[in-house]
């Protein structure tokens, strides 16, 4: 804190007056480290970002409000008022970029290392008030047909704005003019408010400790309730149902084992009254060739003959004779 060294007033016993201030006589100066360039016409400052940025070095956005340690230079003037520039290092790479003031448009100007990021729009646009600009003063005071056009633009818009400011000004009037109802209606709402708020925060806690989970949940909506309630989370089927279909089950399972061993087993399914056909079982019959027609002809041949019943042979047998005829 070398500015205070000037300020205080201890002075130590081999001071020297003729050597000046307090500042020569330690060898410092007042702003110490950030005149340490001082003898080259710069002086480190705090600077802030007076819009946003890009950087040319590592092409990073760098937003408005961002301070650095800067060099300032004087480097011109504009009729009386000083022109400085400030060169600062980003803090994101090691590019360094120079902005100057440009009293002229009450701006900065970027002089190198970075490039600005175009935000800007017509104040007139957004119906602001903005102050006349030197070339429109001079135009008022030197042109008499101007300064009347520009009176009678004038006088034409506060016409325009006269409706909007009297509801306005009616609105405020029917509104704020009893202060005390204005506040205990208002007071009212918000503890309504604030009442539903408490409801639904104890209702989500519930939820969420019930569901074992610790996010934040958003309000409902709409479109939220008609998805929860085309949504169905039980099972399709009842527990007498399922009972009944456990049950069947059983039922036509095959009673021994060996019937489930060798060949798969058919499951016969009891039906009532329903006849079990070709048709309903989806079985197709092909067209047989001309050898499978033959050979189908005498499987059933032989299975026609095997199904007949043998004739009896009876014989004569005597005991006497020696042939049996």
């Amino acid at each position: 804190m070398g500015e205070r060294k000037g300020q205080n007033h201890y002075y130590p016993p081999d001071y020297d007056p003729k050597v000046g201030s307090l500042n020569k006589w330690h060898g410092t100066h007042a702003l110490r480290e950030r005149a340490r360039k001082i003898h080259l016409g710069i002086i480190i400052i705090r600077f802030e970002m007076p819009y946003n940025i890009w950087c040319d070095g590592c092409k990073n956005h760098i937003g408005m409000g961002v301070r650095y340690n800067a060099e300032k230079t004087k480097v011109g003037m504009y009729y009386s008022t000083p022109v400085y520039q400030f060169r600062m290092k980003c803090h994101l790479c090691d590019n360094h970029f120079e902005i100057k003031t440009d009293p002229a448009n009450l701006d900065y100007v970027i002089v190198t290392g970075a490039r600005r990021q175009e935000n800007r729009w017509d104040p007139t646009q957004n119906e602001q008030i903005v102050p006349e600009t030197k070339e429109v003063q001079k135009k008022l005071f030197d042109d008499p047909m101007y300064k009347l056009e520009h009176g009678a633009k004038d006088t034409k818009a506060a016409e325009d704005a006269k409706p909007v400011l009297g509801r306005l000004y009616q609105r405020n009037t029917s509104i704020w003019k009893d202060d005390f109802e204005a506040n205990s209606r208002l007071r009212a709402e918000f503890r309504a408010t604030k009442k539903q708020r408490k409801l639904q925060e104890d209702k989500d806690n519930a939820l969420l400790a019930k569901s074992s989970l610790d996010i934040t949940l958003l309000p409902e909506s709409d479109s939220d309730r008609k998805m929860a309630s085309l949504m169905r989370l039980h099972s399709a089927k009842s527990v007498v149902e399922k009972d009944r279909d456990r049950r069947s089950a059983i039922l036509t399972r095959p009673a021994l084992p060996s019937t489930c061993t060798g060949e798969p087993s058919v499951v016969k399914v009891k039906s009532s009254g329903a006849k079990l056909n070709r048709n309903s079982l989806g079985i197709v019959k092909r067209p047989a060739s001309s050898t499978v027609r033959s050979l189908t002809s005498k499987a059933s041949q032989v299975e026609q003959d095997l199904t007949k019943k043998p004739k009896l042979l009876l014989c004569n047998y005597s005991s006497g004779s020696s042939e049996s005829d």
